[in-house]
């Protein structure tokens, strides 16, 4: 459970912009008061769980696709960034990087003995890195970056 989450200026601009953009567009009944329930939080400044995770998939998607930059420019992504690093799923993102990175710095210093990345899907890869004594992978898809294994 989060607590509320502040939404104001340049990210409450953008968050309001994409949520009522998207509204527009949606005909079921029960997806268009979800919208408009998120519309409303953004409007109060104030996003409670529900609203987070809502915001969040409408921030990726408009991140992704770079309809966030080409509608709001550079300083709207970076506010959309911003707030979409403070919602549940960008801290998730965050620290699971931060988990990677923290395994990948026990290879710093050691002569690197193999490395590759595969395709495992469709926007799926799999980093591997090895060196004397240690073999490391790493997934990368939508869903962040994960070690998948680690050999000793």
């Amino acid at each position: 459970m989060i607590d509320t989450i502040a939404v104001s200026g340049e990210a409450a601009e953008v968050a309001l912009g994409e949520a009522q953009a998207v509204l527009a567009m949606v005909q079921d009944d029960e997806r268009r008061g979800r919208l408009a329930e998120l519309v409303a939080a953004v409007g109060e400044g104030e996003l409670a769980e529900d609203d987070a995770e809502a915001l969040a998939e409408l921030l990726e998607l408009g991140l992704q696709t770079g309809r966030i930059r080409a509608q709001y420019g550079p300083g709207g992504e970076q506010a959309a960034l911003r707030l979409f690093r403070k919602l549940p799923r960008g801290q998730e993102l965050s620290e699971s990087a931060r988990e990677v990175s923290g395994a990948l710095a026990s290879l710093v210093g050691k002569p690197l003995t193999g490395a590759g990345i595969e395709a495992t899907g469709p926007g799926t890869f799999l980093v591997s890195l090895s060196t004397d004594g240690v073999e490391l992978s790493v997934r990368l898809d939508r869903n962040g970056v994960r070690l998948t294994s680690v050999g000793l």
